[in-house]
């Protein structure tokens, strides 16, 4: 198993420190406001990559943590909590807050069918396991203590920027004309690991009791405290998206290390961002889309994950309504191809040749993946196994296996119920067909169109008219 690490920007083989066992930790979601479709399209990567090493023979333990504290404005130590900040925009509480668009994730999650983590842990649950680890790295003379905060001196830290490229002053020049509103921080490039309650969070409503007073964790310590937990010191695997890499993900490595003196991950995955028609997404441009906007376009959740996995991870993908419904018009397709093969049902005998393609289209597909996650091609294998000459029920077979890890819940597909009319019309329009009365054809497909269906000619398309007549 290859895939491309951020830290030695190349392409690496997968070595498992205790193989088969692989360990994983997913930077999970701020559950301040709705998960969009950049998200999902980031989680769905992630969840290819996993089942991508269960069907390559490891055990995947995968771990995800949900920050509902801590979380700033800024991925800094500027601006206000984001929770906070989304209590008062709601008119809710913090707690309430977190536990809605928590649940929202879920949804996200689950109607584009990601498998769950084996443990997703809240930050709120891990101040004690937090402040253990501030505790250490304090013993190590990596922070420092002001009026306002416990911080990280990124100084102390020989190899700070080793996953971003950027040197410390470089770092600082970068962050320099941003606001600091503690005058005893050291550097800019300093981060908090645990934020007093005194200033302008004086009345911050998540805090708990600490050595150094009320208060509660910044942002970055969590991931280190909750990773080392439930996977160990160091681990195999470390997803997030891109925009992670300069700040959040570069001080998980300093603190981590830095108590620990271990290397902490040994392959960064960074899936790439998912534009609007050509932009960022974002609310103020109008294009912010969450599941639930895809739905109201007809379009199925499925329909976005499909649509993900025609891009490499590494590329940024464009998302664009024009190019959902071409994803939910071959989702469709694959979804007939299910019943016409289930309708299929005598399995022929396999000659040698057969036997052989057959075993050439599962290669093909776990080679692809194999090679950094490689999901256009994978996709592309399958569906030329699907026009291929191997007997209909070997093809399902086939069709079912790829999707253990493709994730399009083939195997879940269920004839819809097309009314009776519509069928006889269908009919009617066959028979137009075979006598090559065209415009009678044509006049049919209309008044199908009409009724509020669509009509393809597909040998799928006849074999349902057939079954259902």
């Amino acid at each position: 198993m290859k895939l491309y690490n951020t830290l030695s920007r190349s392409v690496e083989e997968l070595q498992p420190l205790n193989p088969p066992v692989v360990t994983m930790y997913t930077c999970g979601p701020t559950v301040y406001d709705y998960t969009h479709i950049g998200h999902m399209r980031t989680y769905t990567m992630v969840d290819i990559l996993r089942r991508t090493l269960t069907m390559q023979g490891f055990h995947v333990k995968q771990v995800m943590n949900v920050t509902d504290v801590g979380h700033l404005t800024s991925d800094g130590d500027t601006g206000e909590d984001k929770l906070e900040k989304g209590a008062k925009k709601y008119g809710k509480t913090v707690w309430e807050i977190a536990q809605f668009y928590t649940d929202f994730f879920h949804s996200a999650m689950k109607v584009i069918n990601i498998l769950p983590p084996d443990v997703e842990s809240k930050a709120t649950d891990h101040i004690p396991e937090m402040i253990e680890l501030i505790q250490t790295l304090g013993k190590k003379g990596f922070t420092y203590e002001t009026d306002e905060a416990i911080y990280f001196d990124v100084s102390k830290f020989s190899n700070y920027g080793k996953l971003s490229r950027q040197k410390i002053d470089e770092k600082l020049q970068a962050v320099r004309d941003e606001v600091f509103e503690d005058p005893q921080k050291k550097h800019p490039a300093d981060f908090v690991l645990w934020f007093k309650r005194v200033g302008k969070f004086a009345d911050h409503t998540m805090h708990w009791p600490s050595p150094w007073g009320e208060g509660f964790p910044g942002w970055h310590i969590e991931c280190s405290a909750m990773s080392m937990k439930y996977l160990g010191e160091s681990i195999d695997i470390h997803t997030g998206g891109i925009d992670h890499i300069p700040v959040h993900h570069e001080n998980e490595i300093a603190q981590s290390e830095g108590a620990t003196g271990k290397k902490f991950v040994q392959i960064w995955v960074h899936p790439n961002f998912l534009q609007v028609d050509g932009q960022k997404m974002s609310k103020s441009l109008g294009n912010f889309y969450t599941y639930e906007d895809v739905q109201k376009k007809g379009i199925e959740p499925l329909a976005l994950r499909l649509l993900f996995l025609q891009a490499h991870y590494r590329q940024s993908l464009n998302f664009t309504w024009e190019s959902a419904k071409g994803a939910q018009e071959t989702l469709d397709k694959l979804k007939n191809t299910v019943l016409t093969l289930r309708s299929q049902t005598e399995r022929s005998m396999l000659s040698e040749d057969k036997l052989a393609k057959i075993d050439e289209y599962r290669i093909a597909f776990r080679t692809a993946l194999a090679n950094d996650l490689q999901t256009p091609q994978a996709v592309s294998v399958m569906f030329e196994m699907l026009k291929s000459n191997i007997p209909s029920e070997d093809k399902l077979d086939l069709l079912y296996e790829f999707d253990e890890v493709l994730g399009l819940d083939l195997a879940k597909t269920e004839q819809e119920k097309i009314p009776d009319e519509i069928i006889q019309l269908g009919w009617t329009r066959l028979q137009a067909r075979q006598a090559k009365d065209f415009a009678k054809s044509d006049e049919l497909r209309k008044l199908i169109e009409e009724k509020g269906y669509n009509i393809e000619d597909r040998e799928e398309t006849f074999e349902i008219i057939k079954k259902n007549r």
